[in-house]
């Protein structure tokens, strides 16, 4: 007969997502504030419209997907109720880079100056959901 695996302490899952919610709030507000000011710049500096932008400002939108989904698993496992505007400014960062993507090909024109203001848009919102965390 095979033996099941030991079970993972709920106190340890817990502390384990808490912390990597809490760094991953920094990691999104960090990464969208570059990714914003990097694409500000190559808006004004065609020296600064590189690929490597591209694939920052991606890894920098992605975190907002992993944070929520770290957020939605921290609160299931420890069953509790953050603040009802912290999950609205998550959801809602969600929601804006839908929107930022889908406005892309109507500012074919302007897209650094849309991810710019986007990607500190984005930084802003990571930073009132970190404040109104408690």
């Amino acid at each position: 007969m095979a033996r099941r695996p030991p079970r993972a302490d709920p106190l340890v899952v817990a502390s384990a997502l808490a912390q990597a919610h809490t760094a991953g709030a920094w990691v999104v507000v960090v990464a969208n504030a570059v990714a914003g000011l990097w694409a500000l710049g190559a808006h004004w500096r065609p020296a600064l419209r590189v690929r490597p932008l591209w694939w920052f400002t991606i890894a920098a939108q992605v975190a907002i997907f992993v944070q929520v989904a770290l957020g939605v698993a921290y609160q299931n496992v420890e069953d509790i109720e953050p603040t009802d505007f912290h999950t609205l400014y998550g959801f809602a960062s969600l929601f804006a880079v839908a929107i930022i993507y889908s406005y892309r090909a109507q500012l074919k024109d302007k897209t650094y100056l849309l991810y710019g203001l986007g990607g500190l848009f984005l930084m802003g919102m990571g930073l009132r959901a970190m404040v109104l965390h408690r």
